[in-house]
């Protein structure tokens, strides 16, 4: 999802993890529309019902949506931040398709579950964990790889 990361509309390779340097708000850009569009992304597809009628993901449940929405919006907000500051300092791969994936699942099984306030917050809380660890492991393998010595090139004396 190379349309997700404003700081280098050249870069064509879905593989490879960059650096992500840039002015503050390009950075909060980027969060606020990764957010936007994993919310918006989860929400259009609690419109529906996924899989038989026995077993499936239930369509958004009557009622307000609000209240879920918003909260996946700040949840959304705070893991988007988590990968968008260290893909500022290290190479992480792909954290836009990371946020989104983790908010359209969010809030598509709260709109069609409406848990309570506790399972509510353990789903939030659970997507903010899997963004650090995400944002960990980069951090940690950046680390790694500037302790760890060059080789010498072949024809240095």
């Amino acid at each position: 999802m190379d349309f997700l990361d404003p700081s280098d509309p050249g870069d064509t390779a879905d593989d490879e993890a960059t650096v992500r340097p840039g002015p503050l708000w390009r950075h909060a850009l980027w969060v606020v529309g990764v957010a936007a569009l994993g919310v918006g992304m989860g929400w259009a597809g609690s419109l529906f019902r996924l899989g038989p009628d026995d077993y499936g993901l239930l369509a958004a449940a009557p009622g307000s949506p609000w209240t879920y929405v918003g909260a996946w919006a700040v949840t959304g907000l705070a893991t988007a931040a988590v990968l968008r500051a260290a893909a500022a300092r290290v190479p992480v791969p792909s954290p836009g398709t990371v946020a989104v994936l983790l908010l359209v699942i969010g809030t598509r099984l709260s709109l069609g579950w409406r848990p309570e306030t506790p399972e509510l917050t353990a789903m939030a809380a659970a997507a903010l964990v899997l963004a650090g660890i995400w944002a960990a492991i980069a951090l940690r393998a950046d680390a790694v790889a500037r302790k760890t010595p060059k080789p010498a090139s072949p024809g240095a004396s």
